[in-house]
Order: structure tokens, then sequence, then C-alpha cells
């Protein structure tokens, strides 16, 4: 990867400007962006089309989906109909995500988030259209980018500045150590995650993650041992090398 611009050319085929970036954008990422999960040189577009995804990658078989945006993205992410982004965050067949933030027609930033970042709590239901719309009663959603946690947004371009492909592979293996099959389970340990990332200190306590109990509790009005379950939480994250154990007093260490 040593191009960011997009082909200018393209954009004179369509009056549409949304249909133009969109054509831009799947044509520079389809040139220049090779798979974050295994290495390989390039990924494969799929037919018009697809249900879910956008590429593919042939070695690995990893799919993706590309979303394309002139603005800086904070919080939220426009997505399709509300029940499938819903049935495809629980599915094997799931794909991973990239944003890319353009200006013009060069690439600001291009960030990945791996599959088993998606759970339920991170698609927003949006307001049905009204009664007068075209398509009468269709709900969308919402991707809710800020909740997910920092570590899953992998920095492929980031403000201009290519990152060197064996730290994306580095990243991308780091990630896949907090893959849990089960959507619930990976709800709640994304949920931890997030608030041990909001705590200001590198050094933490369990004290400081039981501040976290009524907002956890609101997330899983059904788990009547949050306690129990965040103790959970910080075992499999201190496993998989996220936080370190400090001491018997309940203290723990980001990493």
């Amino acid at each position: 990867m040593n191009n960011l611009y997009f082909d200018e050319n393209l954009a004179a085929l369509y009056k549409s400007k949304s249909q133009a970036i969109r054509v831009q954008s799947e044509d520079w990422f389809m040139n220049n962006m090779y798979c974050p999960c295994c290495g390989k040189i390039r990924l494969i577009k799929f037919e018009n089309n697809k249900p879910v995804a956008d590429f593919y990658c042939e070695r690995c078989g990893e799919q993706f989906e590309l979303k394309s945006t002139g603005k800086l993205v904070k919080n939220k992410i426009v997505d399709g109909a509300y029940e499938t982004a819903i049935n495809r965050v629980a599915s094997n067949t799931n794909p991973s995500l990239f944003l890319l933030q353009y200006e013009k027609i060069f690439v600001r930033n291009l960030t990945l988030v791996p599959k088993i970042l998606f759970t339920p709590s991170i698609i927003e239901k949006r307001k049905p259209l009204s009664l007068t719309a075209r398509r009468a009663g269709w709900t969308g959603s919402n991707i809710l980018y800020g909740e997910i946690p920092t570590q899953g947004k992998i920095k492929i371009i980031d403000e201009g500045r290519i990152v060197p492909i064996d730290v994306v592979l580095a990243e991308y293996k780091k990630i896949q150590r907090l893959y849990v099959g089960n959507i619930e389970t990976r709800g709640w340990l994304l949920d931890v995650l997030n608030c041990i990332n909001s705590i200001r200190n590198d050094i933490f306590s369990l004290g400081d993650i039981y501040a976290f109990e009524s907002l956890l509790r609101k997330l899983h009005p059904n788990n009547n041992n949050v306690k129990e379950k965040i103790r959970q939480q910080l075992q499999f994250l201190r496993d998989r090398g996220f936080v370190e154990f400090i001491d018997n007093k309940g203290h723990y260490k980001k990493i």
C-alpha cells in the first residue's frame, strides 16, 4: 500500500456524488488493501448486491464490509435494516468492518473493527420510516462506534500515515484473544473492558470496577450476580494479556 488517493477519473462517470464516492472508495480499496487477518496482498470484491459483505480474502476466507465517510466518526455509523444487523451479529458469517474516512480524494483514515467486537448492544434501532415514505415502516439501525472498545479499532491508515503491515497483523492477532463464541458472554466481556478503559489510571482496583455495577446491571438486566460476572471477565482479560493482576488486595494494571 503506497497510494492514498482515489482515482479522480471514476467520479466523472457518475452524476450522484454519493455513488461516485462509493465507486471510488471501493476501487481504491480493491487495488490497495491487503487482508489484515493473514496478510494476503489483495482482497476480492463480491459481486454487487451481496446482502452483507463487500470483500473477502480467498486465502483465509474472512469477509469484510466497507463503509466510507467524509467525516471523522466518533459515535455512530449509519447501517442497514435493524433486523438484518441484529441477526448477522450473532451469525458465523458476520463480516469485519472497514471504516474509511476520506477528504476530497485523499484517504485520511482507515480503521478495521474485527467481527468479534460486534454485539447486539452496539446496534441501535432507528425510528421506522413514516407512513408517507417510499419504504413506509422500514426500520434502520446505527452502529454505536463509540461503544466499541478502543483495543478493537485497529488503525491501518492514521491521519495519512500508513501503519506497517506487521503492526496491523500483530494487532489483529492480539485482539483475537478476546474471541468468545457465546454472544451473551461476549457482551459481558466487552462491556467490562469498556469500563476498564474509562478508568483514568493504568492501575485500578476491584472497587473501581464495582463502581460500574449499576451500569452493567442496566446493560444485562437478566443477571443478578453482577459482581461475580465482573470478576470472571477480569480473570479472562488477565489470562488473555489485557490486564495484569498486581496483588491480593484486588489491584490490576492495564496492559
